[in-house]
């Protein structure tokens, strides 16, 4: 699998010299384009600080660089703390794979620490998803995809040696979230995780109705119902991305399998492999067989 990931991953770098997707020259990030700007002397804003925003990047940076490096990129994080603009954005130049991250949106007020590190690992997901992708050749996984990695595999993988009891408590975790993690994971510490990183989720989701026209309040007990016929490569409903953060913490996969670059079984649940929870939610993904 290994050899095949590597084979694709230098196909698409024959293909990466052009900004494509959540890129600071394109239409969009983590958001649609908006024209939200929170300076860093605005009032109204959540409680992170400079030295948070860098913290949080620095250790996903520190994490996930070798494991860029050992698939020939170079990770590079832009952090913007000054730039007021809500959005995040991912980019590829040739060897170079980078996110770009910024204070606006570590400022907005449904933005929680773990929201922000979902965000940024929604960034890391267009560079390492897998399938689906934007084209059948290009570099980037499209936003379900980016979605259903920052959740299954980066956040696990960031916080796996964490006190996430005592993260959780501080969280007023819903009941169905806590109940469905309960049921799903046998160990306490899954349990913890599973939680937490429906928690991130729900900041996420929050974000995107504070800039939605229809400010829908997405919540884990009441899934998007829309059967999309093709798979949708923008950015899904609101509800949509809150399915994909909740099946995505319920998926019993191991964070260190990887996501299949050609294919959508490898490191996912999936119903063909007996899955009933866990899934790419169907409001966005069409699977292919």
């Amino acid at each position: 699998m290994k050899k095949l990931l590597n084979f694709v991953l230098s196909l698409c770098l024959t293909f990466s010299y052009s900004v494509f997707s959540c890129t600071s020259d394109a239409e969009e990030g983590i958001l649609p384009k908006n024209d939200l700007f929170i300076p860093v002397d605005a009032k109204n804003t959540n409680v992170m600080r400079e030295e948070q925003f860098n913290s949080i990047i620095e250790k996903i940076h520190e994490i996930y660089s070798p494991i860029i490096s050992e698939l020939g990129g170079d990770f590079q994080v832009v952090k913007k703390w000054n730039d007021g603009t809500v959005n995040a954005y991912a980019d590829r130049q040739g060897v170079i794979w980078k996110v770009i991250m910024y204070g606006g949106l570590a400022r907005h007020m449904t933005i929680t620490p773990d929201g922000f590190a979902l965000v940024m690992c929604h960034e890391i997901g267009h560079h390492l998803g897998g399938f689906p992708r934007y084209s059948d050749y290009h570099w980037a996984s499209n936003e379900g995809e980016a979605d259903y990695f920052g959740a299954l595999k980066c956040l696990r993988r960031i916080w796996q040696f964490d006190n996430n009891s005592d993260v959780v408590r501080t969280l007023k975790a819903p009941p169905f979230l806590v109940n469905s993690c309960k049921k799903n994971w046998p160990r306490l510490d899954d349990q913890n995780l599973c939680i937490r990183v429906g928690m991130a989720g729900d900041s996420v989701a929050r974000l995107f109705s504070a800039v939605s026209t229809n400010r829908w309040i997405a919540k884990f007990h009441q899934p998007d119902r829309k059967i999309v016929k093709v798979t949708l490569n923008s950015h899904p409903p609101t509800q949509c991305r809150l399915d994909t953060y909740f099946q995505a913490s319920l998926c019993e996969k191991s964070f260190e399998e990887d996501l299949g670059p050609i294919e959508e079984i490898s490191g996912a649940c999936h119903s063909s492999s007996g899955h009933r929870v866990g899934l790419r939610p169907r409001c966005w993904f069409k699977p292919t067989f």
